[in-house]
């Protein structure tokens, strides 16, 4: 027997304006018009073969991801919004959530957006350098994110995002610093900060530019992170930062091992069951297939040898205390059956322990993948 998590809603928007070259995520650049309203009927029609699996349950957050989902008009994402909420009993107070990009044309349908529902956007800035940002393919200008975030902060929405990069390429200590300091001025209550990766089947990955070193790559993290600490923002997961208050969410269901429903153009999910089963779905990537009625590519449960390394993989990014309980609530195995890894892994000082929680160190955060292998 299984207890339930949250359940969360992920909704994937595909398309861009043009595809940057270090995104590996599924984006297609856009050719034409967003054919809106026929995309969020078969969102919809998504929606609807996956509500066999959650039954009565509540969504507590929705994110709304690409892509470009700023891209939709305000009112492809109202007709959305109120299609989902016609379906799936959404709670009143639900976190939800739109990334956004900070082009002037998208930024002005912030209100629209608000109007239809989305109380939480996030705004991919990556830094504030323009040369930068041409390195890395964006399509807006440092002007641009500014009055984004401003608008963003005027609207009063429940609270918005910044994403920023660092380690970019060619990046000096000054720059990575400026970048952060210009993101702190503009006093966002969320700040997303993760250093750039060069990742397979990307631009990047066949042509990787040159990027800092270690020592490098370190002097901006730590420095960076006593910037956010004296701005007020606490770090709670590896790579994000907020006021108090205001962590994200939808992404911390993700790490606390909570069930979503991912609909759209390659959106992953993952369902429990009160039977024992845990079960994973994968959604059909191209627009092309998808918008031929297309949903499901993949779907599997999850083997019990594999579910030790799913929960810490999880829960492991986030740096609060969790209750031991979690583990056996949520996967459905008993803390035996890992109490050797763990006995490892405070061996090591990668965790702390009490009677009734599991904590990351400070020491194990820096070694996070090493923990994270104690489980494989």
């Amino acid at each position: 027997m299984l207890k339930l998590p949250p359940l969360s809603l992920y909704i994937h928007i595909p398309w861009c304006v043009q595809k940057c070259p270090y995104c590996d995520f599924n984006s297609h650049t856009l050719k034409g018009e967003v054919p809106y309203q026929e995309y969020v009927q078969h969102l919809l029609n998504d929606l609807d073969a996956d509500l066999i699996h959650v039954g009565s349950r509540e969504v507590q957050t929705i994110f709304i991801g690409g892509g470009t989902p700023s891209l939709l008009s305000a009112e492809s994402m109202a007709d959305l919004l109120y299609g989902v909420k016609e379906r799936i009993a959404v709670s009143p107070n639900a976190e939800i959530t739109m990334e956004a990009n900070p082009g002037t044309v998208e930024a002005e349908r912030f209100a629209g957006f608000q109007r239809a529902g989305v109380n939480r956007i996030s705004i991919g800035v990556q830094s504030f350098g323009d040369d930068k940002l041409i390195r890395l393919g964006r399509i807006h200008d440092a002007d641009e994110a500014k009055n984004a975030a401003r608008l963003a902060k005027e609207l009063g929405l429940r609270s918005f995002n910044l994403d920023l990069m660092h380690g970019l390429p060619d990046q000096s200590l000054s720059q990575a610093l400026s970048d952060l300091q210009q993101a702190i001025a503009l006093s966002p209550p969320h700040l997303s900060w993760y250093q750039l990766t060069i990742e397979p089947n990307t631009q990047f990955g066949s042509r990787p530019p040159k990027l800092p070193d270690d020592d490098m790559l370190w002097d901006i993290f730590s420095q960076g992170d006593k910037l956010l600490t004296a701005a007020g923002y606490q770090q709670y997961e590896t790579s994000a930062y907020c006021k108090p208050g205001f962590q994200c969410e939808h992404n911390l269901n993700y790490w606390r091992f909570g069930d979503y429903l991912g609909i759209g153009c390659g959106a992953h999910g993952k369902i429990s069951f009160e039977d024992g089963r845990i079960m994973r779905t994968v959604k059909t990537k191209h627009p092309k297939g998808f918008m031929e009625g297309r949903y499901l590519d993949q779907q599997n449960f999850v083997d019990n040898d594999d579910r030790p390394f799913e929960f810490f993989m999880n829960r492991f990014r986030l740096l609060e205390a969790f209750p031991r309980q979690d583990f056996s609530d949520y996967t459905g195995l008993s803390e035996e059956v890992i109490r050797h890894q763990i006995d490892e892994a405070l061996a090591l000082g990668y965790i702390s322990e009490t009677d009734s929680h599991w904590q990351i160190t400070p020491h194990g955060k820096l070694f996070l993948n090493s923990l994270l292998e104690l489980f494989l």
